[in-house]
């Protein structure tokens, strides 16, 4: 499963990047405005990095015509750029545009199977099946992106299934048994990835015994002494 992290934030990034286990970023309008910088040079930071992951950077228009122009915009931008269109009428239509001359799409704003079928058909890289929405509403959001894996394999489509609007480390769980192919999340929930208590009981206790025992692994040096 591919590791996104959903953020404006540059020093986030930068913090997943440092754990080496990032594919990618996404982000979306609300996350570049709380970001407190310009969209462009955002984006272009991103990239930089995160050498060989798929960014991606959003339209905001909800025409067709300027839809495709600020498509174009943003593709230009970096070789890494994805596109991310919602995914309403005039959106497939512009993934299916995108798609056949070449320029990789993330739709966004998932929550059906049926959605998904859209933008599968129309050539989407990614399908972002939004999660924690779905189940602000007292519903499952984890079953339209099984339904949304299964389709995919069961079609053939070339389309990547993305699980977001994550909230808590048990979506990723419940992404991975769904055999989703990304999973994107706050960097909270990232870092929470490596909490476990046992394993911070078992550090404690491997540590105590070496400290006790007087071992090293380095042998320490002594400073030469000081001339008086």
């Amino acid at each position: 499963m591919k590791f996104f992290v959903d953020t404006g934030d540059i020093e986030e990034v930068r913090q997943a990047a440092d754990w080496g286990i990032l594919d990618g970023v996404t982000t979306n309008p609300t996350l570049i405005a709380k970001s407190g910088k310009g969209f462009k040079e955002t984006v272009l930071k991103i990239c930089e990095l995160v050498p060989n992951g798929d960014i991606s950077a959003e339209v905001v228009a909800t025409d067709y015509e300027t839809m495709l122009r600020e498509a174009l915009e943003v593709s230009s931008w970096h070789p890494q750029v994805v596109v991310k269109v919602p995914l309403i009428e005039p959106g497939i239509s512009l993934v299916k545009t995108l798609a056949d001359r070449g320029i990789r799409t993330n739709v966004t704003l998932v929550f059906s199977v049926s959605q998904a079928l859209l933008a599968a058909k129309a050539g989407a890289t990614y399908i972002s099946n939004f999660v924690g929405r779905v189940d602000d509403i007292s519903d499952d959001g984890m079953v339209a992106v099984r339904d949304t894996v299964n389709m995919v394999d069961t079609y053939g489509f070339d389309s990547e299934v993305l699980v977001a609007s994550i909230r808590h480390p048990l979506h990723i769980v419940q992404s991975v048994q769904a055999g989703a192919h990304v999973a994107t999340m706050p960097l909270k929930i990232m870092s929470m990835l490596f909490k476990h208590p046992l394993t911070d009981k078992g550090l404690k206790g491997f540590l105590d015994d070496w400290n006790k025992a007087g071992l090293h692994i380095i042998e320490p040096t002594g400073e030469p002494a000081l001339a008086k």
